[in-house]
């Protein structure tokens, strides 16, 4: 993965910490196909990384496990402390969280680790503040997402709208040497019009570019050009996500 600029990053998803709630659905079916590897387990001590705004927090929470909640936005993490959603709360950097060795039963990250410069080394933190025996789960996005708004862009200019993540291949090499399995899921959302599209990113905070950006808002024929472009379905505009979930259990 190419440097990422995690002050813009951690703004962007800041700007969307009291809208996420109402744009999360891709978290929720996607968080239920990483709780399906789980096989209903539950853990004493639980890291979410990641947290967002803290839904998954709560839910393990709520499951009886001691919960701690870690996020680069502040504006996130003070979203999840107002439900209450954890135990503790620490903004950090899964790159580099400040938090002691094998302390977790299950380190939990859903759709976080996407944003990292470096999957490898994310993957080491989260190994390295789970004790052995216990568990990392994990959701990223893979690099064949977002095809609609990719081709619907296209028909405007020629700069990068959305990020390349990985391909399974990448993300696997980045497990190699531990013991994991993984599944992979497709998730589509429908919308009324491009614009709604493209919004639901805005309201998950799911705007920032890799490689920055300098482009100005969009024209009214732009956005004609947009809707013509972009691939019909009998439902509306779709949206697409390809997602890979990892069990990695520490040794």
């Amino acid at each position: 993965m190419q440097p990422v600029n995690k002050q813009a990053i951690a703004s962007a998803f800041g700007r969307a910490a009291k809208s996420y709630s109402r744009h999360d659905e891709l978290q929720r079916l996607s968080a239920q196909g990483l709780r399906a590897m789980l096989d209903n387990r539950t853990f004493d001590r639980v890291l979410d990384a990641g947290c967002g705004p803290g839904t998954h927090s709560r839910a393990w929470r709520d499951a009886g496990s001691r919960v701690t909640a870690l996020d680069l936005s502040a504006a996130m993490l003070a979203q999840a402390r107002a439900v209450q959603a954890a135990d503790e709360y620490v903004v950090g950097d899964i790159e580099a969280m400040p938090l002691p060795d094998a302390r977790f039963d299950l380190v939990w990250s859903h759709l976080a680790v996407q944003w990292c410069t470096s999957l490898p080394q994310a993957l080491r933190q989260l190994c390295r503040v789970t004790r052995p025996g216990g568990t990392v789960a994990f959701t990223t996005l893979l690099d064949d997402s977002l095809p609609e708004l990719h081709q619907a862009w296209r028909a405007v200019d020629a700069q990068p709208h959305a990020n390349r993540f990985l391909p399974p291949g990448e993300v696997m090499a980045a497990m190699q040497g531990l013991r994991f399995r993984y599944t992979t899921q497709t998730v589509t959302l429908t919308f009324d019009d491009a614009l709604s599209a493209m919004r639901s990113l805005k309201g998950i905070g799911a705007t920032h570019l890799h490689a920055g950006r300098s482009r100005k808002p969009l024209t009214r024929g732009e956005l004609r050009l947009l809707e013509h472009a972009w691939p019909h379905t009998a439902g509306g505009f779709p949206l697409s996500y390809q997602l890979f979930h990892g069990i990695i259990e520490r040794d």
